[in-house]
């Protein structure tokens, strides 16, 4: 990254900033309230680096859970990071072993931001992504660990604290479906999820594997409509 990279990407960035301090700081101070040490927030939002995921995984260390049901709600809860990374495939195209870390650290907000902002005039489009793409790792760290630190010194009742990663999804999606002329994949994700949700219940989230098929095999039959030969030229082409 250099200093004309940051320029382009940081003002873009700026909503996640505040977003993810604010989310970071809650998952550091829940696993500070857990009984774990400062050190780990850093760790586990550096290799995780999954907020809703890590959110869980609180509540999974707390309770010493089996591995094989952690394994089992962190597959069902990031399994929609297939449909992100199927929408991805042109604009991580060409970025070498920079490829492999866009894919690691494609979170909500970060596909949400990559989705919707083209590099200025005179910026490598791939740096410009990759520079957002660190940018927002480097947000998630620093609140995961300032959270823990005041966890460590401060005890308060952080029972439903956890919202605060609902909220910030929420205000993103709006945002995208403001800036987004197709809405179609909305009202696909929805109508899918409402018809698994009826057939196969609320009861351990089992529904979402089943409406993320329908996504995914939706988006990839709507895929050459949503983006035209010229989205998908504009893609494969970037430089």
């Amino acid at each position: 990254m250099n200093r004309k990279n940051l320029a382009a990407a940081f003002p873009h960035t700026v909503p996640v900033l505040m977003g993810y301090l604010s989310i970071g700081v809650v998952f550091g101070w829940m696993l500070s309230a857990a009984g774990f040490a400062p050190a780990w927030a850093a760790v586990m939002s550096s290799t995780i680096y999954a907020g809703s995921g890590q959110y869980l995984g609180v509540e999974l260390l707390a309770g010493a859970s089996p591995l094989g049901d952690a394994a089992f709600l962190t597959l069902i809860i990031n399994f929609r990071h297939l449909v992100y990374g199927l929408s991805m495939l042109e604009k991580f195209r060409g970025m070498g072993w920079r490829k492999l870390y866009m894919i690691f650290s494609l979170t909500d907000e970060t596909y949400a931001l990559l989705a919707g902002v083209e590099a200025p005039p005179g910026v490598n489009g791939k740096d410009f992504y990759f520079t957002i793409a660190v940018l927002d790792h480097l947000y998630w760290i620093a609140g995961s660990v300032i959270g823990a630190v005041a966890g460590a010194l401060i005890t308060i009742n952080t029972e439903g604290i956890d919202f605060a990663m609902t909220a910030l999804f929420l205000v993103i999606a709006v945002e995208q479906w403001q800036s987004s002329e197709r809405h179609a994949p909305v009202f696909l994700g929805a109508a899918g999820t409402l018809a698994c949700l009826l057939v196969f219940g609320p009861d351990n989230g089992r529904f979402l594997i089943p409406a993320l098929a329908i996504l995914v095999a939706g988006l990839l039959l709507m895929r050459p409509k949503l983006e035209g030969p010229e989205a998908l030229a504009k893609g494969g082409g970037a430089s």
